[in-house]
């Protein structure tokens, strides 16, 4: 696997930063989940699980292609094997916050001094500097400080929250990409990942908009201030229909199906948005009149963008995410598939995560990496 050569020593918890190492072992790279004695990782007592007793379907996922060893950090030989384990690793991940690292004896510039090499990434809420970084923070709050809770909901409403860990899963991703960049420059150094900033990415170009023109985005629902219709809409048969003309050829051909056509004022992005009530309202009443099926037909007919709102019920029994094998059986446990495909060198999930202190019978502080060869 393309990662095989890579070692990488995953100490953080909960989503993002297990989430990067997660990223990482699915290509390959050989991670040794390190936790306390007597809990572990508190991802393994989150959500859902088979019996209140059992790891739960998260820790499942993050934990997967993992081997699981627990030492305890705040004694000198679990410290040692720490230690001995980061000398010869590729990596370290981490989502203490700033300055706890230190605090337990591993100190960044003495691990990179002993091992030049070593990349270590450092996720955290807000960064390892600045005003914010000494704050307890989770993903509601970089959703909150982003932007991203102020443009969500509807106009009357509520800021809403998004209902999934939306923020450590593009945290993780970010941080696995970052470490991977480090890894290629060949040189040992640390990586600050924050899920703030992680987060801002995807507010796209609203600050420019702010500051070059003063506005902020409303809430809109499902609608975006440039595009429409953009949304969801109820069919005939109680159903929803997802609809997006994010381009022009698309958006005349979907002015043509709801009746817009031969208007000028709907010829452009600028003047949909400019008559935005009309174009929606258009939209709504064509769909309203159509069963799902019969809409999703139209719109293929036309090849125009639009999609049934799903649930996990409806994804479980379509045929195009059972053909991308989007999720699979790992150890009895259903679980998302490898994230990215590659031709030569694919990704594999080689186990679900692994009970508490799996491995501590074959490690040996002594040899750390080779005592878990293989396993």
């Amino acid at each position: 696997m393309p990662l095989s050569d890579l070692k990488v020593v995953d100490m953080a918890t909960v989503l993002a930063g297990p989430g990067c190492a997660r990223y990482l072992a699915d290509f390959g790279a050989r991670v040794v989940k390190v936790e306390r004695p007597g809990g572990g990782d508190t991802l393994r007592g989150l959500g859902w699980s088979d019996h209140p007793d059992d790891d739960s379907y998260f820790w499942k996922m993050l934990g997967r292609g993992k081997r699981c060893i627990t030492l305890d950090l705040k004694q000198p030989e679990g410290l040692a094997a720490m230690k001995r384990l980061c000398a010869e690793a590729d990596v370290l991940v981490e989502n203490l916050r700033p300055g706890k690292l230190e605090a337990l004896g591993l100190v960044p510039e003495e691990l990179i001094a002993a091992n030049p090499g070593l990349v270590i990434t450092r996720v955290t809420a807000f960064g390892q500097d600045g005003p914010y970084s000494q704050r307890p923070g989770f993903a509601t709050l970089a959703e909150a400080m982003s932007g991203l809770a102020a443009i969500s909901g509807h106009a009357e409403g509520p800021p809403l929250l998004p209902p999934i860990a939306l923020t450590d899963e593009v945290t993780a991703l970010v941080a696995a990409f970052a470490t991977l960049v480090a890894v290629q420059s060949g040189r040992g150094q640390v990586i600050d990942v924050s899920l703030l900033e992680s987060m801002s990415q995807m507010m796209g170009p609203l600050m420019a908009v702010w500051r070059r023109h003063g506005e902020l985005q409303p809430r809109m629902g499902s609608g975006l201030p440039y595009s429409t219709p953009r949304g969801t809409y109820r069919t005939a048969d109680g159903r929803w229909l997802a609809v997006s003309a994010s381009s022009s050829s698309v958006a005349e051909r979907v002015m043509a199906l709801v009746g817009l056509d031969g208007d000028e004022r709907f010829a452009t992005f600028v003047g949909r948005a400019a008559n935005r009530r009309e174009v929606e309202d258009a939209m709504a009443a064509w769909v309203e009149r159509h069963t799902l099926a019969e809409a999703m037909a139209e719109f293929d007919r036309i090849d125009a963008a639009a999609a049934p709102v799903m649930t996990m019920a409806d994804l479980d029994r379509d045929p195009h995410a059972a053909h991308r094998e989007m999720f699979v059986e790992v150890d009895g446990i259903t679980m998302q598939g490898v994230v990215a495909r590659l031709s030569e060198t694919p990704g594999r999930i080689r186990w679900a995560g692994r009970p508490l202190g799996h491995d501590d019978s074959e490690f040996d502080p002594e040899d750390p990496w080779g005592s878990l060869e293989g396993r």
